[in-house]
């Protein structure tokens, strides 16, 4: 079975980035990719249609299981189970969701997200700095392009292009 639509690239609009830690020296916070709950929904639209799939979530101690059942073309049944704890913000919605978007990579979706290398922002703050999120755009393109990328990539404020001064 070809899940083509699930194991494409991600595009930008389908992975939020999230801050991880901070550096011990409080100079740099390292950022991981995460894929949306919305892209999970869209995809499994895109690849088994609307009515070709569905969720079920389970209350267990501390967290959440997801379970994801597809409908392949021939008919056979794929069911796939994963699960994640209570988030500290929105703790059910958040871990319902952390629990789908786990299962999803279950079926492949999001597993290159792994591959990515260590991000690093330079930053004395404790969430991204606007001047960093298109740098990450960048980054990604130059990912689903195949281009190579560093294991472990650093961005600094001077990476990122200075705004056009007004004339």
């Amino acid at each position: 079975m070809d899940l083509n639509v699930l194991t494409a690239p991600l595009t930008v609009q389908e992975i939020e980035w999230r801050v991880q830690s901070q550096t011990k020296d409080g100079q740099k916070i390292v950022v991981v990719p995460y894929i949306t709950n919305r892209c999970v929904m869209q995809r499994f639209d895109d690849q088994f249609g609307w009515a070709g799939w569905q969720n079920e979530i389970k209350e267990i101690e501390g967290g959440f299981l997801c379970t994801i059942t597809a409908i392949l073309p021939g008919g056979e049944i794929v069911r796939k189970t994963d699960g994640a704890s209570r988030t500290s913000v929105e703790p059910v919605k958040g871990g319902i969701s952390d629990a789908m978007k786990r299962c999803a990579v279950q079926f492949g979706l999001g597993r290159a997200l792994y591959d990515f290398p260590k991000v690093l922002i330079q930053t004395t703050d404790k969430y991204i700095p606007d001047w960093a999120t298109p740098l990450l755009d960048k980054m990604v393109e130059k990912l689903n392009a195949g281009g190579a990328v560093r294991d472990v990539v650093v961005l600094k404020p001077e990476h990122a292009k200075p705004a056009a001064k007004a004339a």
